[in-house]
């Protein structure tokens, strides 16, 4: 793989999402998530899902939330499905996204509203302010802590 971030692996989410996040966008857009793409739209920190999928596109560590961020597709593509997602700050998690991945999406909220550069995390706290009543995912901020010691924020 001759991707310049491949290193990362962040090449198996572009490949799981080319043929697949335009409909994820759309679906955001109309206000329901129908089909099944949960686990490399918004990603989670390896720990949290235990089917092979899950635990086959869970980020690693903040290391590699940031590099997902950074990613000139990734880190656009999450921008705008999170978007989609605040544009129906009148809806829960559940009707959106139904279960149990209403719990993945504040999950992935949490993880990169803390992978991102100081203020640069607004869009995803954002996110959980709207629709968690500001609550982070417990679980990701334990396992990012076992990582890399007690959070700032």
């Amino acid at each position: 793989m001759d991707d310049k971030h491949s290193s990362t692996g962040l090449d198996r989410f572009v490949d799981a999402q080319k043929d697949l996040y335009p409909q994820a966008l759309r679906e955001l857009q109309s206000g329901q998530k129908r089909s099944h793409w949960m686990w490399f739209i918004f990603p989670q920190l390896t720990g949290l899902g235990r089917s092979p999928t899950a635990q086959y596109f869970a980020l690693t560590s903040l290391d590699e939330a940031r590099a997902y961020l950074a990613h000139p597709v990734l880190g656009e593509r999450l921008r705008a499905v999170t978007s989609a997602v605040l544009a129906h700050s009148n809806r829960s998690l559940g009707e959106i996204f139904g279960q149990p991945d209403d719990m993945k999406f504040q999950s992935s909220m949490t993880l990169f509203a803390e992978a991102a550069e100081p203020g640069a995390g607004t869009l995803f706290r954002t996110a959980l302010e709207v629709f968690c009543n500001g609550e982070p995912d417990r679980a990701t901020l334990r396992l990012l802590e076992d990582q890399t010691g007690p959070s700032n924020s």
